[in-house]
């Protein structure tokens, strides 16, 4: 399953990770596919690539063209036939990864024989070997559209001189429509960015109607005099908030007791969290059941979690992860 890369709306003060991801120079995945969009033909990740990228000459020469996309993202779900996956782990011992070896090893002997049958047998290059004058693969006859029924079929000369079919196995690709949402969630900068899509661009996720300021707020939440929730926040059912407090492009959860004079900027709160006056947090992931007490100071924390309490006045930043 293959899916558009996610391009992260900008954030407003400094969170985990988002200065250093800002630096980096771009990491994308080399992914080749037949005219059809029908079968993965060519996979590289990004930091496998270099200047060069070599395909596969019997590739080419069975699809007659190939579209080359750097645009998608690897879902990294995977739906594999027992028998082919069995196959591959029994005689490939080393391999660990699905995404690092089983993928790219199909992908590449998707157009060869792994095995002797009817006296063939392919190489590491994809090209086959005679080793019967009866048994001649026929590349020539392999079709050049590769949306056919017949693009992953191995043609070679039965007894009486016809040519017999031998299927090999298919690389099938599944592009996930943009109009879906689908993003990996595999760090905490990723469930930080989720988090604010939610509240942004895929707003339709939570199901709720965003009201006239361009926030989701709970019917039973409850605000206190002069408290401020920006556009692109959401306040959770049951949650609280005292006196002159400021919200914005953060996610509130469930059932949260926040005091008077709270800052709260680019941050997720969960629920059941309780922070007392005074406090600033800013660029940080805070878990459920937490408690802050008076004018403690988070800046650019992963994350705040185990049922922390935290004292007056502590301050921390620069990536803390508690």
């Amino acid at each position: 399953m293959l899916c558009s890369t996610p391009v992260s709306g900008p954030i407003e003060s400094g969170s985990s990770g988002g200065k250093d991801k800002a630096k980096k120079p771009g990491c994308h995945n080399i992914i080749g596919l037949d005219p059809s969009k029908q079968f993965l033909l060519h996979v590289a990740a990004g930091l496998e690539v270099e200047k060069d990228v070599r395909v596969q000459k019997s590739i080419l020469r069975a699809v007659g063209q190939m579209e080359i996309r750097t645009d998608l993202m690897d879902a990294h779900m995977y739906a594999f036939k027992r028998s082919i996956l069995q196959e591959v782990l029994n005689h490939k011992e080393t391999f660990h990864s699905l995404r690092r070896d089983v993928l790219p090893y199909l992908v590449k002997s998707q157009l060869r024989s792994e095995f002797p049958l009817n006296g063939v047998q392919g190489d590491e290059n994809g090209n086959h070997q005679d080793t019967s004058q009866e048994s001649k693969i026929l590349l020539s006859q392999l079709l050049a559209n590769a949306s056919t029924p017949s693009f992953h079929e191995l043609y070679a000369l039965g007894p009486n001189g016809s040519p017999i079919a031998r299927k090999t196995h298919k690389c099938c690709v599944y592009i996930a429509s943009k109009t879906n949402y689908c993003v990996r969630l595999n760090s905490i900068q990723s469930f930080c960015d989720i988090n604010r899509d939610v509240i942004g661009d895929a707003s339709h996720l939570s199901g709720c109607s965003f009201s006239a300021q361009n926030n989701i707020i709970h019917p039973s939440a409850v605000l206190g005099s002069k408290t401020t929730v920006g556009p692109q926040c959401m306040l959770g059912e049951g949650s609280q908030m005292g006196d002159k407090c400021s919200v914005k492009k953060s996610v509130i959860g469930r059932h949260c007791r926040i005091g008077s004079n709270v800052k709260i900027v680019n941050s997720v709160v969960m629920n059941h969290v309780t922070i007392g006056d005074g406090c600033s947090i800013q660029g940080a992931v805070i878990c459920s059941n937490v408690q802050l007490q008076d004018r403690v100071v988070l800046k650019d924390c992963q994350a705040i979690s185990l049922s922390l309490s935290l004292s007056l006045s502590l301050s921390l930043s620069h990536s803390c992860f508690i």
